[in-house]
């Protein structure tokens, strides 16, 4: 007996996918722009440490943000850094899970499912065009303060990470994930 795959029939799926696919390509396009951006400003150095495990080249914007070159060898904010094979396993990983979230997206009622999945799966798929160009995901954005000259024990009070809008997509995504999944369980309960 042939398995069928009706989870992807045509009657399942919903019409969240006609804003959401655009909305992943918006999200990639407004990453790569950046991104390009950034590998094309001389002060930012960013082709020239490639090889290079260092901040490249900073730009002061303002006390609370910069423009700081750096390349991110893992994955959001640094984590599980990857070379060589393991950069592609790294890869095959994040590309499974964004094709996972697609075919989720094809499938999901809610609004705010939907618009999650986009930002997540869009994000996703910015940082894999980097590690397959480069092997590593160009990351520009610095908060990381002092803000506003606030500090806690002489300590700055900034975001510690260097990040880019990828990483921003995919952390908002997962959030309101995470919140519509909450709230979605709360209106099942009750």
């Amino acid at each position: 007996m042939a398995a069928t795959m009706d989870w992807l029939s045509r009657e399942k799926m919903t019409r969240a996918w006609r804003w959401g696919i655009p909305l992943i390509l918006v999200m990639i396009a407004l990453d790569q722009i950046t991104k390009a951006w950034v590998l094309g400003t001389p002060e930012l150095n960013a082709l020239a440490c490639l090889q290079e495990n260092r901040m490249c080249g900073k730009i002061e914007i303002s006390p609370v943000l910069d423009f700081s070159m750096t390349w991110n060898r893992g994955v959001s904010f640094g984590v599980m850094q990857a070379e060589g094979l393991a950069r592609w396993g790294l890869f095959a990983v994040i590309g499974v899970i964004a094709i996972g979230f697609t075919f989720w997206l094809l499938r999901a009622e809610r609004f705010m499912t939907a618009l999650a999945l986009s930002l997540v799966v869009g994000g996703a798929v910015g940082n894999l065009v980097d590690r397959a160009r480069f092997g590593a995901v160009v990351d520009f954005l610095d908060f990381s303060g002092p803000w506003f000259g606030a500090n806690i024990g002489g300590w700055p009070v900034g975001f510690p990470w260097i990040f880019n809008v990828a990483d921003a997509c995919i952390s908002l995504g997962a959030a309101a994930l995470l919140l519509d999944q909450l709230l979605a369980g709360r209106k099942r309960a009750g």
